[in-house]
């Protein structure tokens, strides 16, 4: 789901045009290569979450659904809207690429539980992004396909929607649906801290913005730098 720019991401999460929303840049300030004391918890994840979600499918049937298009780098975004991961087994994302194979996971943690960004696992707090609440919707189209969107909070309430039990007649108020039946699901996606990590092999490093790796197709959306 995922935009690998964080200041893109930062943008659009304030207006109506989000796109996916998992995974924007590591700070600048830090390498994307894991220090010693990341080390273990970039191996645990490889292992534990390559056997246990090695496909969409197996994503599906622990309670994951996805909520994007492919992004920037090649990653198609699964959410389970548990937004407090409490340890490394408990990713609140799992992304796929266009082959149905796992490249990596978002933890978060809610902001409203921790003002400041956490340090849990070994991992430098400073790796930890901040996102501010926004809804997504999805969409039925024809042939079981879907499309995706989302829109700020901010219109959302004001269009007299409630941000923490989001209703598909409001998006129809928004005018950006026609139909309330068509609505397959929306949800709001709180303010977190999340954590992005490449569970593929990415000799960038494990925190890198994208991952030479994974080859996007030609229907990945585009850097809006």
């Amino acid at each position: 789901m995922l935009i690998r720019t964080m200041a893109t991401l930062a943008m659009l999460a304030c207006t109506a045009g989000i796109a996916s929303a998992a995974t924007p840049a590591p700070k600048a300030t830090l390498s994307p290569f894991p220090t010693v004391g990341e080390a273990a918890f970039i191996t645990s994840i490889q292992k534990d979450l390559t056997a246990r979600f090695p496909t969409p499918q197996a994503a599906e049937s622990a309670g994951y659904f996805r909520y994007g298009n492919e992004d920037s780098s090649g990653a198609i975004s699964y959410a389970n809207l548990k937004w407090q991961s409490t340890n490394p087994q408990t990713p609140s994302q799992l992304w796929y690429d266009v082959n149905g194979n796992l490249i990596g996971a978002d933890f978060s943690v809610l902001q409203s539980n921790s003002p400041a960004p956490p340090s849990m696992w070994g991992v430098d707090y400073r790796r930890w992004v901040s996102f501010r609440e926004h809804v997504h919707y999805i969409l039925a189209g024809p042939n079981g396909t879907e499309t995706y969107g989302a829109t700020s909070a901010k219109k959302f309430a004001a269009a007299g929607g409630n941000v923490d039990d989001p209703k598909a007649a409001t998006l129809v108020k928004m005018g950006l649906v026609k139909d309330a039946s068509v609505v397959k699901r929306v949800f709001l996606f709180p303010s977190i801290w999340d954590l992005i990590v490449w569970v593929k092999t990415n000799p960038n490093g494990a925190f890198a913005m994208k991952n030479p790796l994974v080859v996007p197709s030609a229907n990945a959306e585009k850097d809006d730098m």
